[in-house]
């Protein structure tokens, strides 16, 4: 599985512990960004994330921000992208059992480090359900256009 990741500046904290926790279980990932805490714009890593799953670079993606509003409402923007805001466990598989979504988002400044792994380890390991949730992500898709 290869895994793309972005943040703001609100969500670099929380990346780079991600990042430290993918290392350790092997997964592969590539950092779009942000590198710093300076000041950044959290639609130019959407854009950045989202764009390298519908290019079927990466397989999912992992946005976050300071609240994760902002990175999940540009994600969903794209065609293709399935963007879940998930702030905690039951949530965050939900959204891959019902919803197949591609990117997940957190809240940088809403989760603690221990809390938001356990999200990501969830969200990582769950496999979209199919059946009857295959037509409502086909309706999802048939309705918005996208």
């Amino acid at each position: 599985m290869q895994i793309a990741l972005g943040s703001d500046h609100a969500g670099f904290q929380l990346k780079e512990s991600l990042k430290r926790y993918l290392d350790s279980k092997n997964l592969k990932y590539t950092d779009f960004g942000a590198f710093s805490m300076d000041t950044a714009d959290y639609p130019e890593y959407a854009y950045k994330v989202s764009m390298a799953i519908i290019q079927d670079n990466y397989d999912r993606g992992i946005l976050i921000c300071g609240t994760g509003v902002g990175m999940c409402m540009t994600a969903n923007k794209f065609k293709g992208i399935r963007a879940g805001l998930a702030p905690d466990i039951n949530t965050a598989q939900l959204s891959r059992l019902h919803n197949d979504a591609n990117i997940l988002c957190l809240g940088g400044g809403e989760l603690k480090e221990s809390k938001a792994m356990d999200i990501v380890d969830v969200w990582l390991n769950t496999s979209f359900e199919g059946g009857r949730h295959q037509r409502r992500v086909d309706l999802i898709n048939k309705l918005t256009g996208l």
